[in-house]
């Protein structure tokens, strides 16, 4: 884990993991600030996105991809669309049209946390007609081969992975649902 020194004065005053590496994200289908597809959508065949990334550093043992919506906040919290982790660190993506369940065996290890729908796998955009929404694919890439059970969602996820994290890249894509024609 890279970690760096805080110094006041000339005395070490605390230990503070150093900035992340900047990963690339990118997908055969998702753009950056453009409209999801509707394949990728509860409007569509609810169907996760294909991601690319490049970038990550060296040491990485394992990634994590959390996917949320920011324009939406429930107890002081974004909503939550997909928590993957647990994925190989000599991975640089994921393929599209992941199954739901918890286990996953294509990228092998691999395992998906509870949604805000509190279910297993990727559940895509269903924003209220209105306005545009704002969502957000991350990779964490981490220092370990961390011990992760099946179960977390992302609050269990990000303090599990707290103090690992090397490398972090996002691509936001939007989604707008439209109210019905009278």
């Amino acid at each position: 884990m890279a970690l760096v020194a805080l110094m006041v004065g000339s005395a070490t005053s605390a230990w503070a993991q150093a900035a992340p590496a900047a990963i690339t994200v990118t997908s055969p289908t998702l753009k950056t600030n453009e409209t999801i597809p509707k394949d990728h959508t509860a409007d569509g065949r609810n169907l996760s996105p294909a991601f690319a990334w490049t970038g990550a550093p060296a040491a990485t043992k394992q990634f994590a991809l959390v996917f949320d919506d920011p324009d939406v906040v429930f107890g002081g919290q974004t909503f939550v669309h997909w928590v993957i982790y647990k994925i190989p660190g000599t991975a640089t993506g994921l393929a599209g049209e992941l199954p739901m369940g918890a286990t996953l065996t294509d990228p092998a290890g691999a395992i998906q946390g509870p949604s805000g729908f509190r279910q297993m796998g990727y559940r895509g955009p269903a924003p209220p007609p209105g306005k545009p929404h704002h969502y957000t694919f991350t990779v964490y890439a981490l220092d370990a081969e961390l011990p992760l059970a099946e179960g977390l969602n992302r609050n269990a996820l990000m303090e599990a992975i707290k103090g690992h994290i090397i490398g972090q890249g996002a691509l936001v894509a939007i989604y707008e649902r439209f109210p019905p024609k009278q």
